[in-house]
């Protein structure tokens, strides 16, 4: 439990500003990982300056952070939301396990940025993202997605 309770003091700053943060998230995934373009087509070729501005882009990055959100405050109880969200991910989406790897990356450096998550909660947010994604792929394969 003492992972949740170092990632969630700074949770409430996250949720303070779902929409812009959200937006940034997205935006430096599409440039740390351009290869995470191939999901989302429709951003493909959009500049850094029209993504920010962007409504569709910030409601994706709201729906990531809303998510995540709901997955830490299960304290671990998650099952039934990983298994929806790999449902989805894999039948729907076909997101590979690797963008999900990346995203936690990119979460950790922006938590570190706007809601001042420190090194003992960036260690604490890695193993807890281990421990999801590790879930995910459990899923992915019941499903029988190789992604």
């Amino acid at each position: 439990m003492a992972d949740y309770d170092a990632v969630l003091k700074c949770w409430s700053a996250m949720e303070a500003d779902y929409s812009g943060i959200g937006n940034l998230v997205m935006r430096r995934l599409f440039k740390e990982f351009p290869q995470s373009l191939n999901h989302f087509p429709k951003f493909d070729g959009m500049s850094q300056a029209d993504l920010a501005s962007n409504g569709d882009l910030t409601a994706q990055g709201v729906t990531v952070l809303t998510k995540l959100g709901e997955v830490l405050k299960t304290r671990g109880n998650h099952g039934e939301i990983i298994k929806n969200l790999s449902k989805s991910h894999a039948n729907q989406h076909k997101v590979p396990i690797g963008h999900f790897k990346v995203m936690a990356e990119i979460l950790g450096k922006v938590m570190e940025e706007k809601a001042g998550l420190d090194g003992p909660g960036q260690q604490a947010l890695k193993r807890l993202m281990t421990a999801v994604i590790a879930d995910i792929e459990a899923n992915y394969k019941e499903l029988g997605f190789s992604g």
